[in-house]
């Protein structure tokens, strides 16, 4: 079988269960490429933060170990990029002869680019040059600005930081970047039909990330009286961690029922809006004849609340909605029996050893994650991990989270407050924290065996034995206790 071309379309914030036909979001596009491909149901991202999430996409390593743990582009950056001798996946598809083109958002470091890491760059955002945040100068202006007037539908009031608008139409301007990064990229494709070399085309878009401004063409599909309410919108989120209410009071809070519908519907247009831009890149491989060598996969960084316990966007609340993303991939040469769903939990790190492997390229042996190309080609490998691992920092302001989760049970060791623990056969929606329950404890400690196992597996720091830090329930010296299991 001849090296495939690879295309990469990674979205922001945007949720896995978008990505499933059943989803009310109309994406005609993604539907045609999990029916003519695999849809992984499971796939989930290492923190809910784009930084460290695309760092972990490109080069397969968690957190932990490739040191970018939050955004790279403002002043409260822990670290501006990758650490020391960390390689990136497209680096290993070079020195086999891949083309590499590079168009849109990259947001893995501030110190270098895309062409450092052996990309031809036509269009690139969120480097170095870009600067995430307000400056105390746009707080002065706000400041002399007139007093906001009465809350209209979808803003979120905020004394001293500006009103915020979640959800409404939008200007063309405002989507110049998507539009840009997905028009190069068709002509990427157009232009490579004559070369011999395979190439490896990556697409970065901005959307969904909220605030969810959409072109109305797009939200019009969508009924208000239609759209559910989450099952969790009405959890007190009393049995949480105290910051998951401060941040719900302080924002959402002031939203209505229909306001909550509304801004879920402009999410899921944004959606469609983003498909149909998936779609031109699809027509590009058609009408070139590349469509049936070219490995395409559909992602993204991390999700979204979108209304889940009464919050949107994502942050230090652990929650499914902000760590669960698509991935669904197309590949006709390589797929056995295209249409399937693929159950087993799959990591955002392990898309750099699949195209690695597909591409006939050394894969390091040392990476957190593994290659996919078993499940494409219908098999499942031996011995696919049981469990899942979350490694979080923070969200601009600083924490210490870290979860394990299998299939039966969610466990966050939440070192600034009380942990939580879920049982996920009975409550999908994480709405009874079950971390006091006596009767639990014994799954407590076994989840937490599993989670430092993990952790020094890949030398996480996110412990310290002195006494007023050292707050786990069970400290790391369980990693190595018999009754843990891998």
């Amino acid at each position: 079988m001849d090296r495939p071309n690879i295309l990469v379309f990674m979205t922001d914030h945007q949720r896995g269960d978008t990505a499933l036909p059943e989803h009310p979001a109309r994406t005609p596009n993604l539907d045609r490429l999990g029916a003519e491909g695999v849809t992984f149901a499971s796939a989930f991202c290492p923190t809910p933060h784009c930084c460290p999430s695309r760092a972990t996409f490109h080069t397969g390593l968690y957190p932990s170990r490739h040191g970018v743990w939050n955004n790279v582009c403002n002043r409260q950056a822990l670290t501006l990029g990758l650490r020391a001798g960390v390689r990136t996946w497209s680096e290993g598809l070079a020195t086999v002869g891949y083309r590499l083109h590079y168009c849109g958002k990259w947001h893995v470091s501030a110190l270098e680019s895309p062409a450092n890491r052996g990309w031809t760059e036509h269009f690139v955002s969120a480097t170095a040059a870009d600067h995430h945040g307000t400056s105390w100068e746009a707080y002065q202006r706000l400041a002399a600005a007139p007093a906001p007037g009465p809350r209209r539908p979808g803003q979120i009031l905020r004394t001293g930081y500006g009103t915020y608008t979640l959800y409404g139409p939008s200007e063309a301007s405002r989507h110049d970047h998507d539009e840009k990064a997905v028009d190069l990229g068709v002509g990427v494709i157009e232009s490579a039909r004559a070369g011999a070399a395979p190439w490896c085309l990556y697409v970065g878009l901005t959307g969904p990330h909220d605030p969810y401004l959409v072109p109305p063409r797009h939200v019009a599909p969508y009924r208000l009286e239609n759209v559910p309410l989450p099952v969790s919108l009405t959890d007190n989120l009393m049995d949480k961690p105290r910051v998951y209410r401060r941040l719900r009071q302080a924002t959402f809070d002031q939203l209505s029922a229909i306001e909550v519908r509304d801004a879920i519907r402009h999410y899921w247009a944004y959606c469609s809006y983003l498909d149909e831009l998936f779609g031109r890149l699809l027509a590009a491989l058609d009408r070139t004849g590349q469509a049936d060598n070219t490995l395409v996969l559909y992602c993204a960084d991390h999700g979204d609340y979108c209304g889940e316990h009464g919050l949107f966007a994502k942050g230090i609340p652990c929650f499914r909605g902000a760590y669960h993303i698509p991935a669904v991939v197309r590949w006709p040469a390589g797929i056995v029996e295209p249409g399937r769903r693929v159950a087993d939990l799959v990591s955002l790190a392990d898309w750099g050893p699949t195209f690695l492997a597909a591409a006939d390229a050394a894969v390091p042996d040392d990476l957190t994650g593994a290659s996919l190309l078993p499940f494409l080609s219908g098999s499942r490998p031996t011995g696919w991990r049981q469990a899942l691992y979350t490694q979080c920092n923070g969200v601009e302001l600083y924490y210490t989270q870290r979860a394990v989760f299998d299939s039966h049970w969610k466990y966050v060791f939440n070192g600034f407050d009380d942990d939580e623990l879920y049982d996920l056969t009975v409550d999908p929606h994480e709405l009874r924290n079950l971390n006091g329950d006596p009767a639990c404890q014994a799954e407590k400690r076994r989840l937490c065996q599993l989670l430092w196992r993990f952790a020094q597996a890949q030398d996480d720091t996110a412990t310290n034995p002195y006494i007023t830090v050292g707050l786990a329930p069970y400290g790391p010296g369980e990693a190595f206790a018999e009754e843990a299991t891998p």
